[in-house]
């Protein structure tokens, strides 16, 4: 495995593994009120369009981060629209 491919799949946890503060404290508490629908919206659209890039490119490190991330995401909206 090249040096580049590492530094993207440590790029891929850390950004990926970002969020998941998130969803536990949300899920936790079940609390959104200071949470954005919009932003959470805006952020899965552009993930979902990175994980298409990288299916596009065939890097493994932007479709594991944007598949995961997109996950993670999707359950922060779905607990903002639950909970709201």
């Amino acid at each position: 495995m090249e040096n580049i491919e590492i530094m993207g799949l440590v790029a891929a946890v850390l950004t990926t593994y970002s969020i998941v503060p998130q969803v536990h404290k949300t899920w936790r508490n079940k609390s959104t009120k200071d949470i954005s629908l919009t932003m959470y919206l805006a952020m899965f659209l552009g993930v979902v369009l990175w994980l298409i890039y990288g299916i596009y490119h065939d890097s493994v490190p932007m479709i594991l981060a944007n598949f995961i991330t997109a996950v993670l995401l999707f359950i922060m909206i779905v607990l903002k629209l639950k909970y709201k």
